[in-house]
């Protein structure tokens, strides 16, 4: 299956820091692909320009065919790329309903609807709903945000991302922080949303990694070291050795 986001040479420099150096892969429909590295890889910040919340220096990011290397975070998440962050970023105060339906509403903003209650718009609740039925959240909609239980947050920021409804997901370690059920359940909802999305998914978990990913890929100081199936990445002496911290592969 062709690639629906396509990543060739990407590099941001920071000064004379290269953050990302290089970096190509091709994200699938139907497909989650890892992207694995200890601190400082260079991990997030792929993500981040993906996102278009960093420009690239160099290289190229297209989606489905057209490129979108210099198009802003706003149009790229309106043209289909949806993004998760590190650090919990719901409105605590509002209803899980309200949280997605907030996010529905900044994906298709309506600035000529100026008469009408935001709480109203048919299309954003319509698209609240059917994130949080996805997302396995449709039963507490009306619960305060802030109540949640952790993992229940979490879900809940994926939720968000799917109200804008993105063809593409970009989730930056959707499992910190997790108990084994609490996983078990962000797992459960990853393999179910994959049928319909191409996913990245950027995780310190390697249980989960190796459990749910269909192609993983290994950054080190910025740069591609290994990518491919779970197996060839188990397998591999180079992946063992700098990551996986095993002596000559064995």
């Amino acid at each position: 299956m062709s690639a629906l986001l396509s990543v060739s040479s990407l590099t941001r420099r920071f000064g004379g820091l290269v953050a990302v150096n290089g970096v190509t892969l091709d994200l699938r429909l139907g497909e989650v692909h890892a992207v694995i590295g200890t601190n400082g890889a260079g991990k997030s910040t792929l993500i981040n320009m993906l996102s278009g919340e960093i420009a690239a220096s160099e290289g190229r990011i297209a989606l489905d065919g057209e490129e979108i290397t210099r198009r802003s975070q706003a149009l790229r998440a309106r043209s289909g790329v949806g993004r998760s962050y590190q650090r919990t970023t719901i409105f605590p105060e509002f209803t899980v309903h309200e949280n997605c339906r907030l996010a529905a509403q900044a994906a298709t903003p309506r600035p000529w609807a100026i008469w009408q209650s935001s709480r109203s718009c048919d299309a954003s609740n319509a698209a609240a709903r059917e994130a949080l039925e996805a997302a396995g959240l449709a039963e507490v909609a009306g619960r305060v945000a802030g109540t949640l239980s952790h993992g229940a947050k979490r879900q809940l920021e994926v939720a968000m991302c799917l109200a804008t409804r993105p063809r593409v997901l970009l989730l930056d370690e959707p499992l910190a922080g997790m108990g084994a059920e609490e996983t078990d359940r962000m797992l459960t909802l990853l393999a179910k949303l994959k049928a319909s999305h191409a996913i990245l998914l950027v995780e310190h978990d390697m249980d989960a990694v190796f459990r749910i990913a269909d192609r993983i890929t290994v950054m080190v100081n910025g740069a591609v070291i290994a990518s491919g199936d779970p197996a060839s990445i188990r397998q591999n002496p180079e992946v063992r050795t700098a990551y996986l911290g095993e002596e000559g592969g064995h």
